[in-house]
């Protein structure tokens, strides 16, 4: 799967960026037909802690699944959205 990473307003290291690409490639387990994908990373101006926002969109055929989590750390809230988007695919082939 294609992934593109984008990080806004600051330079993610590539110790992150490698661990949401293996976090996202083991979605192609639950469905291979996946086409690309795109990874945002972004800190958000939060009073708490929990300021560090990851948005993913996967492209797949006649459908794109979204999510979005918010975490203390770029790691959690990556873990939060691949698992939203494996229920988000498992539903998705119970329709098919």
């Amino acid at each position: 799967m294609k992934l593109q990473m984008h990080s806004i307003h600051f330079d993610a290291d590539q110790k992150l960026l490698d661990f949401i690409h293996k976090k996202t490639g083991k979605l192609e387990t639950y469905f291979d037909r996946i086409i690309d994908g795109e990874v945002f990373l972004r800190l958000d101006k939060d009073i708490k802690n929990e300021n560090k926002v990851v948005e993913i969109k996967l492209n797949m055929p006649g459908q794109q699944l979204f999510a979005k989590e918010q975490s203390k750390s770029f790691e959690a809230a990556a873990d939060q959205a691949v698992e939203a988007l494996r229920r988000q695919i498992r539903k998705y082939k119970e329709k098919l």
